[in-house]
């Protein structure tokens, strides 16, 4: 049966025609979609330079310009024109294949109508009409949470119920009564961005704070107390190998410090009792009482040597923040929208908690579970966050060809994850309705000809007229991609950190971690093999604890999901030796020489 795609440049098209041509528009589409054959709707324009040009009546006025396919029944509507100008566009204009890539399918006329009657001229602030009632609903009663898997617009969301939240607060009691806030300092950066081109009211946007979680405990406590000095990783490691060292532990340091964060700070506990009796739930390995009490010990060393060095963690920083808000006259927002939700530490929920009055749109959460890399967990109750029948999910990716999701969404297991809430979350019917080439994986024999094949990749999305920010190079080592960079550079690809300005001419290459939150026409994920990935020193021995083993894995899964579903419409994978696990049998091919790899 024939299909019709809509090219994404047209949906800004679209929004300037008139009404009834918009109604034209859409009766045809609808038409065309009803078709068994597509060949009594087209037609070929005279001295086309590109033969798969077709156009479509439209009505008295108005032509569709369509691509037919190279193979299969899907079509592309490219633009609307007046019957008198086809000839000469048909005329003037060649299509890549790249061109075919970036589109809608339209699945059935319910669909298109959905589609069709939101527009958009940029993707990041599209909203579906499923995003658009969550987004813009006059109230919710508590905290509500919207989930979905990547590109289904989280984000977007949050973005636009700020800018609603801001405009409907008025005159403020505070300065800021909204913060917008998330678990790093780059995605904070891109928010910020986000909603100055979102809002152009400079008073509505004076009223929403861009800061992540742990600015705001650290500006928190600096104002009580003065500068904090943040704790060396590092150095905190050492701490945590000479309390075991000294104490004569059966324990790695790696699960000392885990236990302290993931239960003593996770829990804020504040004395050896309560850790004595308290609950050990996603930690795998029993502890006796005798076993908590050495613990508890080794973990009063560590923190009594931070606090005689007059340093602290993160953590600490979110808990000490979070009982100088509890206090009475303590400032609060008005509105508190999180954004990665699945990545907050226990503590700095609480932290947020004690930042908003508990209220009506006291908390709008956005999370994805399956796009958790840190190994942070939260249950929203126990922490006094209750979503409960305000809780929408979000099924349909409009970053992500579904080819790509197609491919990405095996490397994520067969493990049930659980969501914010405490019930598992599940991708089922998540889907994109946009198509473009299969991702394509291969295995090289040396790091050089991975590196010499990254190359010629990049070099041909360039020659494709890709623009070079819009191409994303990742590894889960810096090291990695610190040699990708230079291999790049090499060959004359100017590359820029992923921590850079965005609209740098470069290629944007980081780390997997550093992927998170970022979107890129075509990304190449690199070193994807055993060995790397996952990346051993982040995975806890199963002897030691067989559950935080087994999450550690699936956090690397996730990982190596984030980094490919980054791509929107070209994603190459690569590696070297023995392909890594998480790769499905048969994904992984070697590496074709150089005139097929100009062919594909």
């Amino acid at each position: 049966m024939a299909r019709l795609a809509i090219g994404k440049e047209f949906l800004a098209e679209y929004a300037k025609l008139d009404r009834n041509t918009r109604s034209a528009v859409d009766t045809a589409i609808a038409g065309f979609a009803r078709q068994t054959h597509a060949g009594p709707f087209l037609e070929t324009p005279r001295d086309s330079r590109d033969s798969r040009i077709r156009t479509i009546g439209i009505d008295g006025v108005w032509r569709g310009v369509v691509l037919a396919p190279d193979s299969g029944d899907t079509y592309c509507l490219l633009t609307v024109l007046p019957h008198e100008k086809v000839n000469d566009f048909a005329a003037s204009h060649r299509f890549g294949a790249a061109r075919a890539s970036r589109a809608l399918e339209v699945r059935d006329e319910e669909e298109l109508r959905l589609i069709l009657a939101h527009p958009f001229a940029a993707w990041r602030a599209f909203l579906h009409p499923s995003q658009h009632e969550i987004a813009y609903r006059v109230s919710y009663s508590g905290s509500a949470q919207v989930t979905g898997g990547p590109g289904t617009g989280k984000t977007v969301t949050v973005l636009h119920r700020a800018a609603i939240l801001a405009e409907r607060a008025g005159q403020p009691r505070l300065p800021r009564p909204v913060l917008l806030t998330t678990f790093n300092g780059n995605l904070a950066e891109s928010l910020h961005a986000q909603l100055d081109l979102l809002i152009p009211d400079a008073a509505v946007r004076d009223r929403i704070e861009v800061l992540n979680v742990d600015r705001l405990a650290y500006r928190v406590v600096k104002q009580a107390r003065g500068t904090p000095v943040l704790a060396d990783e590092r150095e905190l490691r050492v701490r945590w190998a000479q309390a075991a060292a000294n104490a004569g532990l059966d324990f790695t340091p790696a699960f000392l410090k885990n236990e302290w964060e993931q239960v003593i700070l996770a829990q804020d506990l504040r004395a050896e009792p309560a850790y004595l009796t308290c609950p050990r739930t996603d930690r795998g390995r029993p502890l006796t009482r005798a076993q908590r009490s050495q613990v508890w010990q080794a973990a009063e060393r560590v923190t009594t040597e931070l606090a005689a060095a007059g340093q602290s963690t993160h953590f600490q920083l979110a808990n000490e923040a979070t009982q100088l808000l509890r206090q009475p006259g303590a400032p609060r927002y008005r509105h508190i929208l999180v954004d990665e939700a699945q990545d907050l530490h226990p503590a700095q929920w609480r932290l947020l908690r004690a930042a908003v009055d508990p209220g009506p749109d006291d908390l709008f959460i956005a999370a994805d579970p399956h796009q958790r890399i840190y190994g942070n967990r939260a249950s929203l109750t126990g922490l006094r966050i209750s979503v409960r029948g305000r809780s929408r999910r979000l099924s349909l990716n409009y970053r992500t060809t579904q080819e790509i999701l197609a491919w990405a969404l095996p490397l994520l297991g067969t493990d049930p994850v659980t969501g914010l809430d405490g019930e598992a979350d599940s991708l089922l019917g998540y889907r994109s309705p946009m198509h473009g080439p299969r991702p394509q994986a291969w295995q090289a024999a040396s790091r050089t000809e991975e590196f010499g094949f990254l190359t010629e990749r990049v070099g041909s999305w360039l020659s494709a007229g890709l623009e070079p920010h819009a191409i994303g190079v990742t590894a889960r080592s810096a090291a990695l991609v610190r040699e990708a960079r230079e291999a790049l550079e090499t060959a004359g690809i100017a590359t820029a950190s992923l921590s850079g300005r965005s609209h740098v001419p470069a290629v944007r290459a980081g780390t997997m971690h550093a992927m998170k939150g970022l979107e890129f026409q075509a990304v190449a994920v690199i070193g994807v093999e055993q060995g790397l990935v996952p990346e051993p020193g982040a995975v806890a021995p199963e002897t030691e604890d067989p559950l935080a083993y087994a999450q550690d894995l699936q956090r690397e899964r996730c990982v190596l999901f984030v980094a490919c579903t980054r791509a929107r419409d070209h994603l190459h994978v690569s590696g070297t030796g023995e392909p890594s696990p998480f790769l499905p049998p048969g994904a992984v091919e070697p590496v074709p020489p150089p005139a097929a790899l100009h062919s594909r």
